[in-house]
């Protein structure tokens, strides 16, 4: 494929161009020759062009404007936004041979010095310790990426108005993972954060209160409905069970019902009404309870006010 453009003769003249100085000439670029050649004379007025054109294909405006080669994306789940260089651990050459004892003790002052440089402030080293934890986070809850860089932006955030300062780092990042947590719609409850990360529910239930009110943060509330797939999952109940308790946590919601009540623990008892009322499941109210992370004295006093509450709507 060749490409046209217009220049002027007078921008060439020092290139030994015949073409006459009064007209305007086109400059035909063949790509896979790498030569630019005059058209009105065919002189070739550079060889070996370099490639400045991307390696893929772009199939529209977006793509082509989005993607480059300029390296790995930045993130900002990395203390550094990944825009730090790392000197390699191979202590080989160019051409793969092993250098030598002082080149090597070189190396490795350098790559000291390189690391120092890195991490200069208090700042560094607490978003450096953050994000490890985060990585270890994401593991072990499933998040995606998307999740993760949304909590290390409020997790900035909170270290830029000085809110990790007397408080554990860890609390503060599960307190941004669960915020994230909610505002995605994943099925996370603080119990199931605290123990991912290690630490106590009332601690953590302290820091979240603490980044909604400093960060002033919009949360949605949780959907009832995905505590009822997560509960029904967990106990691999049938399907029929499921959509029955769905239809059920409808009616609730739609009447009010639900308003100011746990909403775990009023998919579980909504989950055991839909269980009974079926008669094909066979789980006792302490399987439910330990499934959904509640008492079964809750699930007992929840379960008579729903069925008061249906009858009368009833």
């Amino acid at each position: 494929m060749k490409t046209l453009y217009s220049q002027s003769n007078n921008n060439n003249n020092n290139a030994g161009n015949s073409c006459s100085p009064t007209t305007d000439h086109i400059l035909v670029t063949d790509p896979q020759s790498g030569e630019v050649i005059c058209s009105n004379c065919g002189q070739v007025l550079t060889e070996k062009a370099l490639e400045n054109r991307a390696e893929w294909c772009s199939f529209n405006s977006v793509e082509e404007s989005t993607k480059s080669r300029i390296g790995a994306p930045t993130s900002l789940a990395r203390h550094d936004m990944g825009l730090a260089t790392v000197i390699g651990r191979t202590n080989k050459d160019a051409s793969g041979n092993t250098i030598d004892a002082a080149m090597r003790s070189t190396m490795d002052r350098l790559r000291i010095w390189d690391y120092r440089t890195q991490i200069t402030s208090s700042t560094d080293r607490n978003l450096r310790s953050a994000f490890g934890q985060l990585d270890k986070l994401k593991d072990k809850l499933g998040l995606s990426d998307a999740a993760i860089e949304k909590t290390a932006y409020i997790y900035r955030k909170a270290q830029d108005k000085g809110l990790v300062r007397g408080r554990t780092i860890t609390s503060v990042l599960a307190a941004a993972a669960y915020i994230v947590a909610r505002e995605i719609g994943i099925s996370k409850t603080l119990h199931d954060i605290s123990i991912s990360a290690n630490i106590g529910e009332k601690e953590l239930s302290r820091s979240y209160r603490l980044l909604i009110t400093e960060l002033d943060l919009k949360v949605p509330l949780i959907d009832p409905v995905k505590c009822i797939a997560k509960i029904a999952n967990s106990l691999d109940l049938k399907e029929m069970t499921k959509r029955r308790a769905i239809s059920i946590m409808h009616e609730v919601i739609k009447s009010g019902i639900s308003a100011g009540k746990n909403p775990m623990g009023l998919a579980a008892v909504v989950l055991y009404f839909a269980s009974l009322s079926t008669g094909n499941e066979h789980i006792t109210q302490m399987d439910i309870a330990d499934a959904s992370g509640v008492t079964e004295v809750t699930i007992r006093n929840r379960l008579k006010d729903l069925r008061n509450k249906l009858e009368l709507l009833n």
